[in-house]
């Protein structure tokens, strides 16, 4: 279940760039990796028990894998397990994964620390 730690490092991500600062959200972008949302979602909320991330909303973009098709040529998205098999376009079997795998923590949103005349703007990695 590579979702666990997919989810660990999304976490440490997280912790470094609040610097000890309450983060009440993050936006992760996941790329080309067929995870579940519920599971990440959970995975980090187990992660961030604890730690100054505990209870964050958690905005989860998730971009499915894609494979494109020698024989006619069309790039389509995984929907399921099928696709990997044969081209949901024209049933070919000469089909290639394509894209980036990605793991993106693209924002955070943390309190204001006390004292703290400066406004914030959310970090991305």
């Amino acid at each position: 279940m590579h979702e666990l730690g997919l989810c660990d490092a999304v976490v440490d991500a997280v912790l470094q760039r609040a610097r000890g600062r309450r983060v009440t959200g993050m936006r992760v972008r996941i790329g080309g990796h067929p995870v579940d949302a519920a599971v990440v979602r959970q995975g980090i909320a187990m992660a961030a028990m604890g730690t100054v991330a505990a209870d964050a909303e958690v905005d989860l973009v998730l971009e499915p894998m894609h494979v494109r098709c020698a024989g006619c040529g069309a790039t389509t998205p995984v929907e399921d397990h099928r696709a990997l098999a044969a081209c949901p376009r024209c049933g070919g079997i000469d089909v290639v994964v394509v894209g980036d795998e990605q793991v993106l923590l693209e924002s955070i949103v943390v309190e204001r620390a006390e004292g703290d005349v400066s406004p914030w703007m959310p970090s991305s990695c």
